[in-house]
């Protein structure tokens, strides 16, 4: 199974005002033609989306990334981001990532979120689960990312 959770339903801190974010058309995988976030500059970066898991396979390990384009004039991603998947009633997993090293240009690319096993045995994940970016714990200023959306896919 294999799920795109794109970046217009998503809630993003000033997500609508055209001095920190600009929506932009682009192609998905499959040829449609999708809004993505394009971070114009922005101290306070939270990114978050939500996904019922309650429609997923049960037993089966999942894998979910940020689907994002780091630009050439991209600045501030020095500082660590957080991503993180949040179950109901549980914190499953938070990671940090470091977005300015090593990363491709002007490519889509996928920024690991994390990973949870779909079980019928932890109740307590079951319904919706919210997955977030947001920046460290400082107000420093980036920009220069594109946010298309989310996978979610079965892990192997």
């Amino acid at each position: 199974m294999f799920i795109v959770l794109f970046a217009r339903d998503f809630k993003i801190t000033w997500g609508e005002d055209k001095r920190y974010w600009s929506w932009i058309h682009v192609e998905d995988d499959s040829n449609m033609i999708v809004d993505a976030a394009e971070l114009l500059s922005v101290c306070y970066l939270d990114v978050r989306a939500k996904f019922d898991t309650r429609i997923l396979s049960r037993g089966v390990k999942y894998e979910v990334a940020f689907v994002v384009m780091i630009k050439d004039n991209a600045q501030g991603w020095e500082h660590l981001v957080k991503l993180g998947l949040l179950f109901p009633n549980v914190m499953q997993e938070e990671r940090e990532e470091d977005l300015a090293k090593n990363k491709p240009r002007n490519k889509w690319i996928e920024i690991p979120v994390g990973e949870f096993v779909n079980s019928s045995e932890i109740e307590k994940q079951a319904g919706e689960m919210e997955i977030y970016l947001r920046g460290s714990e400082g107000l420093y200023w980036k920009k220069g990312i594109v946010i298309k959306g989310v996978v979610i896919r079965a892990k192997n």
